[in-house]
């Protein structure tokens, strides 16, 4: 059996000749990973529709045949990592007990946010409510319950599901690298699970498989950046709309992107992500304070209470009376699988900014800080939209969006001072999350393709880079944004499987250490004179020596049962009615009786116990009977206590029966 807790730095990954170009590459992800992918972009180059097809299919199964398992774990992902923060594992820490965190609060919520989903609410903040107030999945178009549920279902969409995908797989990072010595990489959370195997065929799987959905992810994310900054770009100089120029961007960008993969975390994402945190909330305060600021501040908090009411009954809901699978798979599985594909670059990005934080602390930061601000962004642009629509009459948003979706936020801001000023910088914050996902992305990869720790060469960095780039090229002339939707949840479905067995590894592991702190803080220790009078050779020798069945009952009937004598003569001096006697078994008890009160009772019982394999002469041997040793064990009313007193002399063992007493009769006098 797999020891669940993994020992500080198991199993180390060999060092690399730094001289070879090949040195630094972990064969068994990259090789499968890279050709993989490669052979997609071919595919996609050669037989487009053929290619699209082939995507279109995987999504109808995922989301017709599938889709009710997607939607039953993303909700337990849920459960468990609310869970995990309110159950005593909240105290533990991402890091030896010593740790303090990295980054200050401001620098790691931007962060945070930057990487999380910044091109998806540039592109979707606008448009989703629209869409949906356009052609809602129950009810009737646009009319003021569409727009209650448009907001409804975005905020679901945009919810605390996508942080806890999120936290889950960081979390279970985080903690087995930085408390348990592990390589940060998505293998390590199945430690508990299979053991050493982690370093071989499986844990090469599991890393292949966060690096496909790792590549998707991005590829989704920057397919939609790159066809709003087509759009922007249009609005703002007439450049055409086509998948040529949008092509030609991608190109652009993620060679632009490549330069901030040279300056590492802490200079180049870092610094973006905090330039474009300023410009974001800069753009909001600016739609809030030109647009219907009360009727927005109304709707923020109607919008968050209906959230809050409705969101058991829709983490559940799959359209299951309406027949609406379609729909389903265009909107919530999608996101679903976006959140997941997504996870492994998000949750290895969280997990390298989030060192020195306790689990409940991190819990929290990750599922709320954020959404607060998702849902303010929502709120400003969604209901602001939908005002124009609905108030002002602005019908032509309604049709631009439905007619290409990806120009709705330039539409938008149309009925706003500074039009073209706000859609510049609304393209460039675009531009920037688009950076900052690609060469955090890219980085990510590179770790889950690299042997050890140590940063891997340059040229390999800017392979994955540009490979990210090449994948968002070939889904878009495959078909799109259908492809991409279509990519992504069918590339989500197999690293579901895989996070749910990183929940099973994190509960082994955290459930082991918990039990560990536990016995270690309650421990009755042997007192210091135990076996010599304070010689601490002879009381290793007591700690190292096994005990047999007859040393244990030798050591109750010589020592045990004249203690108990010795504690009942005195008590019986006071009028007490006290029992001491000997079963079958060997077992020793002692019982003193309180009358209507609640008798003490404490007893010493031979316990039988599996020697450990490393007490074995030859651990490969099967165990035999004459294997079993025994601990002289305390006994209360309420059960065992875990503790063994076996060599103790007997005013030692007189000490620990008053101990219990002393306890016992504290009790009697609290609830008297």
């Amino acid at each position: 059996m797999n020891d669940p807790l993994p020992r500080t730095g198991a199993a180390p990954e060999p060092p690399a000749t730094p001289e070879a170009w090949h040195a630094r590459i972990l064969g068994p992800v990259f090789y499968p990973s890279a050709i993989i992918i490669l052979l997609l972009v071919v595919l996609s180059f050669v037989a487009p529709d053929a290619s699209e097809t082939a995507f279109n299919a995987a999504k109808a199964w995922v989301a017709e045949d599938a889709g009710w398992f997607t939607i039953l774990a993303v909700a337990g992902f849920l459960v468990f990592i609310v869970g995990m923060a309110v159950s005593g594992f909240g105290r533990l820490k991402l890091g030896p007990d010593h740790s303090t965190p990295d980054y200050s609060y401001g620098t790691w919520f931007a962060m945070l946010f930057a990487a999380g989903m910044g091109i998806g609410l540039m592109f979707f903040g606008v448009a989703e409510p629209i869409m949906h107030f356009a052609d809602p999945p129950v009810g009737d178009a646009q009319t003021i319950a569409a727009a209650r549920q448009a907001m409804r279902i975005t905020f679901f969409h945009w919810g605390i599901h996508a942080w806890a995908i999120y936290a889950v797989v960081a979390l279970s990072l985080a903690y087995f690298a930085y408390r348990h010595g592990l390589p940060l990489r998505i293998r390590s959370s199945l430690y508990p699970i299979i053991g050493e195997r982690i370093h071989g065929p499986i844990g090469h799987a599991v890393d292949t498989f966060a690096v496909l959905g790792t590549i998707f992810g991005l590829a989704t994310s920057l397919g939609l950046g790159v066809i709003q900054i087509n759009s922007g770009l249009n609005y703002l100089f007439g450049v055409a709309v086509s998948t040529n120029v949008q092509v030609a961007l991608i190109a652009g960008i993620v060679l632009v992107a490549t330069g901030s993969v040279f300056t590492g975390l802490d200079r180049g994402v870092r610094r973006l992500s905090e330039l474009n945190m300023i410009m974001a909330v800069a753009l909001l305060a600016f739609v809030l304070v030109m647009g219907p600021t009360v009727y927005l501040l109304q709707a923020f908090v109607q919008n968050t209470g209906m959230y809050i009411s409705n969101v058991f009954a829709m983490t559940f809901n799959l359209y299951a009376y309406d027949q609406r699978a379609s729909w389903l798979g265009g909107w919530t599985l999608f996101y679903w699988g976006w959140w997941i594909a997504w996870s492994p670059f998000v949750g290895m990005f969280i997990a390298r900014i989030s060192r020195g934080r306790t689990i409940r602390e991190f819990v929290v930061g990750v599922l709320l800080v954020p959404l607060g601000f998702t849902f303010l962004w929502m709120t400003i642009y969604g209901n602001s939209a939908l005002y124009q629509v609905m108030v002002e009459g602005s019908t032509q948003l309604v049709t631009a969006v439905s007619a290409d979706s990806s120009v709705a936020i330039f539409q938008f801001l149309e009925d706003y001072p500074l039009s073209t000023l706000t859609s510049a910088v609304a393209t460039l914050l675009v531009v920037i999350f688009f950076v900052t996902s690609a060469d955090s992305g890219a980085l990510v990869i590179d770790m889950l393709s690299s042997k050890g720790e140590e940063e891997s060469p340059v040229w390999q960095r800017i392979f994955w880079a540009l490979l990210v780039g090449m994948i968002a090229i070939a889904l878009l002339i495959a078909g799109g944004l259908s492809a991409l939707q279509a990519g992504t949840i069918a590339s989500a479905l197999p690293f579901t499987l895989v996070m749910i067995l990183m929940c099973w590894g994190m509960v082994r592991a955290m459930r082991l250490e918990m039990v560990k702190r536990t016995s270690m803080r309650d421990a009755r220790i042997a007192p210091v004179g135990l076996g010599g009078g304070g010689d601490w050779k002879s009381r290793l020798r007591a700690l190292a020596h096994n005990p047999t069945h007859k040393e244990v009952l030798a050591f109750l009937s010589g020592q045990v049962q004249p203690a108990f004598e010795d504690v009942a003569t005195e008590l019986r001096k006071q009028n007490l009615e006290v029992r001491v006697e000997q079963g079958e078994d060997g077992r020793v008890w002692l019982e003193v009786g309180h009358g209507e009160e609640m008798d003490f009772f404490y007893s010493v019982r031979p316990t039988p116990y599996a020697p450990p394999t490393f007490m074995l002469e030859d651990p490969r041997r099967p165990r035999r009977d004459d294997d079993t040793f025994y601990r002289a064990e305390v006994h209360l009313r309420e059960g065992g206590q875990d503790y063994d007193v076996m060599g103790w002399r007997r005013d030692e063992l007189i000490h620990d029966v008053l101990d219990q007493y002393q306890r016992h009769m504290h009790f009697l006098s609290v609830v008297r």
